[in-house]
C-alpha cells in the first residue's frame, strides 16, 4: 500500500503533501455498515452527487440520511468534494481495492493471529468453504488457473 502511495507522491505535488495524505490514510477510521454500503455505491458511481449515489443503493434511505453519511465519509477522509455550481460532487479518496486490503489485513491481524491459514480454517470449520472451493483456492495459489 505504501508503494502505491509513493508512486502517487509526484501526482500530489511534493513530499509534505504526500506525508499528509499517507498519514490520513493510515489513521482512517473503520466504517459503519451504513457507510460501507454508501461507499459501495460511490465506488460504482465514481464522481457524483447524493442522488447519483442513491441510484446504486438497494432500498435507499431518505436523501438526508445519505447526505449525512456522505458528509461523515468526507470528514473521515474517504471522500473528496468539490463545488460545482450550487451542488457538491464527491469522489472516492481511496479505491475499493485499497479499502479491502487495509481492512482485511486488520481482520486477519486482530482475529486470526495474523494468519491467513487460520482465516481459511475458520471458514472451513464454519462450513462456509467447500472442498471444491478450497481446491480452487489451491489451484489459484499454484498458478493453475
Amino acid at each position: 500500500m505504501l508503494i502505491i502511495l509513493i508512486k502517487r507522491e509526484k501526482k500530489f505535488g511534493g513530499l509534505r503533501k504526500f506525508r499528509n495524505i499517507y498519514e490520513k490514510f493510515v489513521d482512517m477510521e473503520k466504517l459503519t455498515i451504513q457507510e460501507e454500503e454508501a461507499m459501495q455505491a460511490i465506488w460504482k458511481t465514481g464522481e457524483g452527487n447524493i442522488k447519483a449515489f442513491m441510484e446504486h443503493l438497494e432500498d435507499p434511505p431518505p436523501y438526508t440520511t445519505v447526505a449525512s453519511t456522505v458528509k461523515n465519509l468526507e470528514r473521515k477522509g474517504y471522500l473528496h468534494s468539490r463545488l460545482l455550481g450550487n451542488a457538491y460532487l464527491y469522489r472516492p479518496a481511496i479505491t475499493e481495492e485499497e479499502y479491502k486490503k487495509r481492512f482485511m489485513g486488520t481482520v486477519v491481524r486482530e482475529y486470526f493471529d495474523n494468519s491467513y491459514k487460520e482465516l481459511v480454517n475458520f471458514f472451513v470449520e464454519q462450513k462456509k468453504l467447500s472442498a471444491r472451493e478450497l481446491k480452487e483456492i489451491i489451484d489459484m495459489i499454484e498458478g493453475k488457473k
